[in-house]
């Protein structure tokens, strides 16, 4: 879906993403309801609307068969299309091409008898044997038959005579078919070449000269010998099929090629729900950071030059308290070794603060709008994430442990170089970016409030600049060595330090200036009320005065703001009022 939404350029949304009102179709967007004037539907027609298909349905739109009647908008793939696909159909296919064309079939249909016809029915019954029941329609059908087309002769006694009463009972949901003998391609298996019953499906395009068949195709070779088109079904593999040529061939686009296009530089309409995926993303993606850094603090120091130890003492049961505090290690494990409690933060799936179950939950929020990441994005998570649980349940040691957080580090580097390199700088990358500057602030406060007391030791201040990697900055700026007022400015208030509150809080203030608002009426909204409360809350404060208590407050205004992003832009597309229109979206 998502390489299919990236090729033709279209939108790609789900369910939820839809809203009907007054018999149009809208998306929520986090800049209000925007028109869509067609659809391309990619969800089975039982489910788009659950108000009058299933009722059980979560992936559909409620009222959107209204919609369709009242032409508020153009559904390609129409819902009841699946009818022509029903094998009911196939015992009609002949007499239909010459009744429609005046011709006979191109290619000759499987022969199929549909039983909801006395004369076809009783053809059936008396060849029961010889030919392959299957339901004529979709459904749920007889559960026989929930793998496809069966023969009597492979159903059980019991499954047999459930099978022949239902037909007796029912005949019109059920067809006769001939069973064709497939033919078979060589198949590399256990080491050798094997024939093997296989079915190729090509594919035709509508153009200006009429239907053409596309070169190559699409095919499903069997894992079993019998070469009966009704034993295609489970394990069989898929593969595509390709025309070889000995010579360069022509590039072929489906998309047509136009000299006059109009140049457009637009933030483009970013669904209410790939916003919030990709705020979640970067938080995930910065907690996991964040984790990662207390973890590889708790088998050596950062700076080298200075082999310092935070292992022993105060400085060790605070890092631990920290951990705990996150979620990233279960109390039971806490008080054991620093190699069992570095292995249960970096693979424990049971905690949900671990470091594998926050790139997990990363890679269900990228997993949802994959239109919107990068390949090598997709692959340098996936690859993180199985890296993370192929380790689970090693022995470890401290260096074991030092090296696996930093080769997770490095990893997180890399996917917050592609976001920051490749990303374009719309809609979508601020959100991923606010995700990240939001968790990032909330983190540094969190670690403050517990190394940075007034009575904090000058070990305590060593880790807290080591875990807001802030060493070499501070060493450069300050001769007279570790001193509290200066680290507490430099974490909390320097807004020249990129990992400083400070920062986070003016790159979010840039970021929500750039976005859409919702009324023009020249109001600030709840989230720019909120960012210029926290931000002076910050430019007016000293170091001296950021005690715990005032560090917990930044810490909170920074949770409010972010529930103030999430209530404005996440879930404000159903009180939204429809504003100007936007066609062509699938």
């Amino acid at each position: 879906q998502a390489h299919l939404a990236r090729y033709l350029g279209f939108l790609l949304v789900e369910g939820d993403d839809l809203v009907v009102r007054e018999g149009q179709v809208y998306v929520r967007t986090i800049a209000g309801l925007k028109r869509a004037d067609v659809l391309w539907r990619r969800v089975d027609a039982d489910f788009i609307d659950p108000l009058e298909l299933n009722s059980a349905s979560r992936l559909g739109v409620p009222g959107l068969m209204e919609a369709i009647r009242a032409g508020g908008v153009v559904v390609s793939n129409m819902a009841g299309s699946g009818l022509l696909e029903s094998r009911a159909l196939l015992g009609f296919l002949p007499a239909l091409s010459h009744h429609l064309l005046g011709e006979a079939l191109k290619l000759p249909n499987v022969a199929t008898w549909w039983c909801g016809q006395p004369s076809e029915r009783r053809l059936v019954e008396r060849n029961i044997d010889t030919l392959a029941i299957a339901r004529a329609f979709g459904g749920q059908g007889h559960p026989a038959l929930a793998r496809g087309p069966r023969m009597l002769a492979d159903l059980t006694p019991a499954e047999r005579s459930s099978l022949r009463a239902a037909m007796d009972a029912r005949p019109v949901d059920f067809v006769g078919q001939e069973v064709v003998r497939l033919s078979t391609t060589p198949a590399w298996r256990d080491g050798a070449l094997q024939p093997s019953p296989f079915v190729l499906r090509v594919y035709a395009t509508a153009t200006e000269d009429g239907w053409k068949v596309m070169p190559g195709g699409f095919c499903r070779v069997s894992d079993q010998a019998d070469a009966r088109a009704l034993s295609m079904g489970e394990g069989a593999q898929a593969a595509d099929v390709w025309v070889l040529s000995d010579r360069p061939v022509e590039r072929i686009s489906l998309l047509a090629n136009r000299d006059d296009v109009k140049v457009r530089r637009i933030m483009g309409h970013l669904p209410s729900r790939a916003a919030d995926n990709l705020f979640w993303l970067g938080r995930y993606l910065e907690r996991a950071e964040a984790t990662l850094r207390l973890v590889r603090s708790l088998c050596t120091s950062l700076m080298d030059s200075d082999a310092a130890v935070h292992g022993t003492g105060e400085t060790l049961s605070k890092l631990r308290g920290l951990l705990v505090e996150w979620g990233a290690v279960d109390e039971a494990t806490d008080g054991g070794q620093v190699a069992d409690f570095v292995s249960a933060a970096l693979h424990d799936e049971t905690a949900y603060g671990s470091v594998i179950r926050l790139i997990q939950a990363a890679r269900r929020a990228a997993a949802s709008m994959r239109e919107r990441l990068s390949e090598d994005f997709w692959k340098l998570l996936l690859n993180l994430e199985s890296r993370l649980k192929g380790k689970r349940g090693d022995v470890l040691t401290e260096a074991d442990g030092l090296a696996r957080a930093e080769g997770a580090l490095q990893a997180l580097s890399a996917l917050a170089g592609l976001t920051h390199e490749n990303m374009n700088r719309v809609a979508g990358w601020r959100f991923l970016d606010m995700g990240r500057r939001v968790e990032r602030g909330v983190n540094t406060c969190r670690i403050m409030r517990q190394l940075a007391k007034d009575d904090a030791s000058v070990d305590d201040l060593d880790l807290l600049l080591d875990l807001i990697d802030s060493q070499i900055t501070y060493r450069s700026r300050y001769l007279e060595g570790i001193a509290l007022t200066p680290v507490r400015d430099l974490v909390m208030l320097d807004p020249f330090n990129p990992r400083s509150v400070a920062f986070q809080i003016v790159t979010l203030k840039a970021h929500l200036a750039s976005l859409p608002t919702l009324q023009n009426d020249g109001m600030p909204e709840r989230p720019t009320r909120q960012m210029v409360h926290l931000a002076s809350q910050v430019e007016t404060a000293s170091a001296g005065d950021l005690d715990t208590e005032r560090t917990l407050e930044i810490e909170r205004l920074l949770m409010g703001l972010s529930n103030a992003i999430a209530d404005r832009y996440f879930l404000q597309g159903s009180n939204a009022t429809p504003t100007k229109k936007l066609g062509g979206l699938a």
